[in-house]
């Protein structure tokens, strides 16, 4: 870990794209403003880490919960639900 000393109103650069600059100092606390592109998501760490955990919840959903939750949507929605029956192939 790379461990910098910085005062009120300095700023640190990563990379060519990130600039985080020392707001203020309260005791001990410490406001950072960071200037960062949309496109790279900033989070403090313990809201990463519940995006993380909802995000590996989510990729364990069932195949079976999905389509079922389809044709629910589809249903309240006045859509006729698509039967588990495939399409037959046709070879050229």
């Amino acid at each position: 870990m790379l461990v910098l000393s910085r005062q009120k109103d300095q700023t640190i650069m990563i990379g060519d794209l990130i600039e985080i600059t020392i707001v203020d100092i309260r005791g001990d606390k410490v406001r950072l403003g960071i200037n960062a592109p949309t496109a790279i998501p900033v989070h403090r760490k313990e809201v990463y880490e519940a995006i993380r955990s909802e995000n590996r919840a989510a990729a364990n959903v069932a195949v079976s919960d999905v389509a079922l939750l389809e044709s629910i949507v589809k249903e309240a929605a006045g859509l006729k639900p698509q039967t588990t029956e495939k399409s037959p192939v046709i070879k050229a």
